[in-house]
C-alpha cells in the first residue's frame, strides 16, 4: 500500500508545483514609454487585471473642456494599476465623480510575452451620455462573454470618458477658444483607442484586430467613433483604429451642430445656472468648483428629460471629429470601417409617456411620477409634436402611416396600443435604426439581431452578456447561442466562427447579402427578413433635412 502512496502524492506535488509555476509565471506588469504598471492575476476568474491606468492627463483647471492631454511620466516607480478610480464628475450625492478620471482598466486571461497575441476589445459604458464610468468589479463588465468557451483569449479595455456637460458642452464660445474642444467625451474615447494602437501589446493585445463595443450610450460611442470615420471629400487615409463595431442598442439622440439655437442655448443655460454669465464666461466655467458644474448639468439633464431632448447632453457635429450628421454619412456610403453589428430590443422605446408630461409637470409642478392619459390619437399626436417638432404636416402624416394604429414588425405580428405604436417610433429614431445604420455602412461583413425575450426592453439582453448571474447556466442555449456569438465576433471577426449551439439552432446572417436579422427567441434562435424596418430606417433617412439624425 505504501509503495502505491508515494508515486501518487509524488505526481501531485509536480501538479501543484507547475500550478504555483504557471501563476507566478503569468505577466503581471507592463512597462510603457511614460511609465510601468503592475496589475494582479486573480486565481477564481482566472484573469489577470490592470484596473488603474492613467491614458490621459487630469482634465483641470485650462483642460477643463480640452481634449485629453498626454499623461504625466511616471518615473523611479512601479504604478499600482489595483485599485479603483471614480467616474469622471457626475451629480452629487447620488454620484460622486472626479475631474482626475481619465483612467482605463484592463483584463485578459493571462499571458506572457513566447504566447501570440490576442484580439482587443474596448468597451464603452453607456448612461445617455450624463453618468457612467468604467467597469472595475471582479468580474468586470462583459466577462460571461470571455468565459463562454475556452476558446475565447481577448483582451478587454474599459476606459472612462468624460460625461454631461464636462464632455459635451456644445457652442461657439467652447469653439472659439483655443484651450476647449467640443466633444471631448468622445475625444477621450478616441484618446483610448490610440492608447491602444501604440500600448496594448505590452498587454497581449493585437493593435490590428480591434473591436468596438458599447451598449445604449456606450452604443452610442460606437456609433460616433465609427461616424468619425466618415469623410466629406472621400479622403479617410489615417490609421485605421478598430476593425469592427458592435452597438447594441445604440443611443443616438438628435445631433444639433454646435452652433446652432439648441446648441448656443444649452451653453447659455449652463452659464445661468453656475453663476458664469457675462463676457468671460468661459473662463468662469473653468474655475469654479467642479461641483457647481456638475450639479448644474444633472438639473438641466433631468429637466430635459422631460422635453424633445432627452438629457440634454449628446455629441453634436463638431466640423472636425464629427464632420458629418449620421444620416448624412449613411447616405454617403463613407464611413471606413471593416465590419459592423447592430443589435436592438423589440421594445426599447416603451416608455415614451414622460415626454408627454413635460408642460403639465412644469407649469403645474406634478412631481415626475406624474404620467397623463396615453390612450387617444391625440394624445399620440400631442407626443410626436413634442418629440418632433419639426416635422411638417405632411411628414407627420406619412409616419402615422407608417407606423399605423394596428401593425406589425419583424417580430411582432400584431399591436394595437398607442404606447406601442408610439415607442416604435422611439425606438426606430433613436436606438434601432442607428443600430441597423451602422451594421450596413461596414465595408465588409454586417450583422443586424433582435432580442425579443420579454420584456424585451432597454438593457433586457444585458443579463446575458454583462455580469456572471443565474438565468445564464439556467437558460443555457440562450447564453451559449446569444453571448457566443459576440464572443465568436470578437475572437474571429464571424459570430458564427466559434459557434456554440448545434445546428438545429439558426447562425446569425449576414444582412447586406441575405437582408436577414438574427432573431434571439425564449425558444432559441432565428431569422427573419428585415422589411418593415428597411422601409422604415429609410423613412428616417428621408426626413434627416427635419429631425436632426
Amino acid at each position: 500500500m505504501n509503495r502505491l502512496k508515494i508515486p501518487n502524492i509524488f505526481f501531485l506535488s509536480i501538479i501543484i508545483l507547475l500550478k504555483i509555476a504557471s501563476s507566478s509565471s503569468q505577466l503581471t506588469t507592463a512597462s510603457l514609454d511614460y511609465g510601468t504598471f503592475a496589475g494582479a492575476y486573480n486565481e477564481e476568474y482566472n484573469i489577470t487585471i490592470y484596473r488603474r491606468i492613467p491614458f490621459a492627463a487630469p482634465p483641470i483647471g485650462e483642460n477643463r473642456f480640452r481634449a485629453p492631454q498626454p499623461p504625466a511620466t511616471l518615473t523611479d516607480v512601479i504604478y499600482d494599476s489595483n485599485r479603483s478610480f471614480d467616474p469622471c464628475a457626475a451629480s452629487r450625492p447620488e454620484i460622486v465623480g472626479s475631474e482626475d478620471c481619465l483612467y482605463l482598466s484592463l483584463y485578459s486571461r493571462p499571458w506572457t510575452q513566447d504566447l501570440p497575441l490576442r484580439p482587443v476589445v474596448i468597451f464603452f459604458f453607456g448612461g445617455g451620455f450624463i453618468r457612467g464610468g468604467g467597469s472595475q468589479a471582479i468580474p468586470p463588465s462583459g466577462y460571461p462573454i470571455l468565459n463562454t468557451s475556452s476558446r475565447n483569449d481577448f483582451v478587454m479595455v474599459y476606459p472612462n470618458y468624460r460625461t454631461n456637460a464636462f464632455g459635451f458642452l456644445p457652442g461657439s464660445e467652447i469653439a472659439n477658444d483655443e484651450t476647449s474642444d467640443l466633444n471631448p467625451g468622445l475625444l477621450d474615447q478616441n484618446a483610448v483607442l490610440k492608447w491602444v494602437q501604440k500600448y496594448v501589446k505590452e498587454f497581449g493585445g493585437d493593435p490590428e484586430d480591434v473591436t468596438i463595443f458599447g451598449q445604449s450610450a456606450g452604443g452610442g460611442s460606437v456609433v460616433a467613433q465609427v461616424l468619425s470615420t466618415a469623410s466629406t471629400n472621400g479622403s479617410l487615409g489615417e490609421t485605421k483604429l478598430f476593425n469592427r463595431a458592435l452597438a447594441s442598442s445604440p443611443f443616438w439622440p438628435k445631433t444639433y451642430r454646435y452652433d446652432d439655437p439648441e446648441s448656443e442655448a444649452l451653453y447659455d443655460k449652463l452659464v445661468s445656472m453656475t453663476g458664469c454669465s457675462g463676457d468671460e464666461s468661459l473662463k468662469c466655467l473653468k474655475t469654479i468648483d467642479f461641483g457647481i458644474i456638475s450639479d448644474a448639468a444633472a438639473s438641466i439633464a433631468a429637466e430635459a428629460k422631460y422635453s424633445a431632448n432627452y438629457f440634454a447632453w449628446a455629441p453634436v457635429i463638431d466640423g472636425e471629429f464629427l464632420k458629418i450628421p449620421l444620416s448624412e454619412a449613411v447616405r454617403n456610403g463613407g464611413m471606413d470601417f471593416e465590419s459592423g453589428w447592430g443589435m436592438y430590443n423589440t421594445l426599447e422605446g416603451a416608455h415614451p409617456r414622460f415626454i408627454l408630461c413635460s408642460a403639465q409637470r412644469l407649469t403645474e409642478g406634478l412631481g415626475e411620477s406624474f404620467i397623463p392619459p396615453f390612450n387617444t390619437t391625440t394624445t399620440l399626436s400631442s407626443w410626436l409634436t413634442s418629440y418632433l417638432p419639426t416635422l411638417s404636416p405632411t411628414t407627420h402624416h406619412h409616419l402615422l402611416t407608417l407606423y399605423p394604429a394596428n401593425g406589425t414588425t419583424e417580430t411582432v405580428p400584431s399591436y394595437t396600443t398607442l404606447t406601442t405604436r408610439a415607442g416604435l417610433v422611439l425606438r426606430d429614431s433613436t436606438l434601432t435604426c442607428p443600430a441597423y445604420w451602422l451594421a450596413l455602412s461596414s465595408k465588409t461583413s454586417s450583422y443586424v439581431g433582435e432580442y425579443t425575450i420579454a420584456p424585451a426592453k432597454h438593457a433586457s439582453d444585458t443579463m446575458y452578456w454583462n455580469s456572471v448571474n443565474a438565468v445564464q447556466a439556467s437558460n443555457s442555449l440562450i447564453y451559449r447561442g446569444f453571448t457566443g456569438a459576440f464572443a465568436s465576433y470578437f475572437q474571429t471577426g464571424d459570430p458564427n466562427g466559434n459557434k456554440l449551439t448545434n445546428d438545429s439552432q439558426t447562425g446569425v446572417a449576414e444582412a447586406k447579402s441575405t437582408g436577414e436579422e438574427f432573431v434571439v427567441a425564449e425558444n432559441g434562435f432565428g431569422g427573419v427578413e428585415m422589411r418593415q424596418l428597411r422601409k422604415r430606417c429609410a423613412f428616417w433617412l428621408d426626413v434627416s433635412n427635419e429631425v436632426r439624425i
